[in-house]
């Protein structure tokens, strides 16, 4: 495909794709197809699927991924409005029924202590569906007190002792903190400025995917392209994440660009290489198929950070 025929590809996807298409690769906002993700497609099809009491699935956190709290992530994730009536009454219920004696949500554990990873996850979807603020104080209290020496974050620092810190739970929290200062959150503003930075440092300090003391890859589900993220960390959700924070080009970002350029298809689209094993309400792509969620999430990185096929990182450096 050429690059007309590309974007025709992906505007033959769902309601949410054509959407962030638009508004991500041709500069053109369309807030008329972000009006319908909540009447057709992916979108109406997870609205559909919430229970007479609010939730989806069993209840917050169950099942993997059914649940209130992962429908919650992947309506964030198609960009449905902010302002939907049903999903805000959902959080408003969450934050008054689900929170923890340490601030957090959703305790987990005999001691009721909350889990890092899940409050970062939360935080993400209740500030883009603008959550009220007074009741994301202690959330963000929470996640502050439990940044860890390295910078980052670790789901198991308040419960196992964990001494270094996690990517996964790093860039969980990283999404939410960011998504709470984009919707105009201030409170403890310039100490979430100093975390932030200091957890992104984190990841590029392993070149997004590879350890710090061996040069080796840390887990290889971390060069694999999955889709939807779940809690689960990848070089291209943590890309992505870099564009949407607008975090400046470092060359430390390099190999991962590299990575997800080899994994391009001769068709310039990128596959779905693997799937999160868990119940779902339905797969909104084949897993070894060529992925409109991962090809835009792919060329958005390319094209915010301006990079060209073939070029070298020392050039990306100068570029950028």
């Amino acid at each position: 495909m050429n690059n007309q025929e590309l974007i025709e590809w992906l505007l033959r996807g769902d309601v949410s794709i054509q959407y962030q298409v638009y508004r991500d690769l041709l500069d053109a906002e369309r807030p008329d197809l972000r009006m319908r993700i909540a009447t057709e497609g992916w979108g109406a099809r997870f609205l559909s699927k919430r229970n007479t009491n609010g939730h989806w699935g069993k209840r917050f956190y169950e099942p993997k991924w059914t649940s209130t709290h992962y429908t919650l992530l992947d309506l964030r994730n198609l960009e449905i409005s902010p302002d939907h009536p049903l999903i805000r009454e959902t959080i408003d219920r969450i934050l008054k029924e689900e929170k923890s004696p340490d601030g957090g949500i959703h305790p987990i554990s005999m001691e009721n202590k909350s889990d890092v990873c899940v409050n970062g996850m939360f935080l993400n979807y209740a500030s883009y569906f603008r959550a009220d603020q007074e009741q994301l104080k202690s959330i963000i209290d929470f996640l502050l007190a439990e940044q860890m020496d390295d910078g980052g974050f670790n789901c198991m620092s308040n419960r196992s002792g964990a001494i270094h810190s996690s990517m996964h739970s790093t860039l969980s929290v990283l999404e939410g903190l960011t998504e709470y200062e984009l919707n105009g959150y201030y409170y403890r503003m310039h100490e979430i400025d100093e975390v932030r930075r200091a957890a992104i440092e984190f990841l590029l300090l392993h070149r997004l995917y590879l350890s710090d003391q061996t040069g080796k890859i840390i887990n290889p589900d971390f060069i694999k392209l999955t889709y939807p993220c779940r809690w689960r960390y990848d070089i291209l959700r943590a890309l992505d994440y870099f564009r949407h924070a607008d975090v400046l080009w470092d060359e430390r970002m390099g190999p991962a660009v590299e990575v997800l350029w080899k994994k391009r298809n001769k068709n310039m689209t990128w596959n779905t290489q693997a799937k999160h094993p868990g119940q779902v309400h339905f797969d909104m792509e084949e897993s070894g198929k060529p992925s409109r969620w991962n090809t835009l999430r792919a060329l958005r990185v390319l094209k915010h950070f301006k990079i060209m096929e073939g070029e070298l990182v020392e050039d990306l450096a100068i570029q950028n």
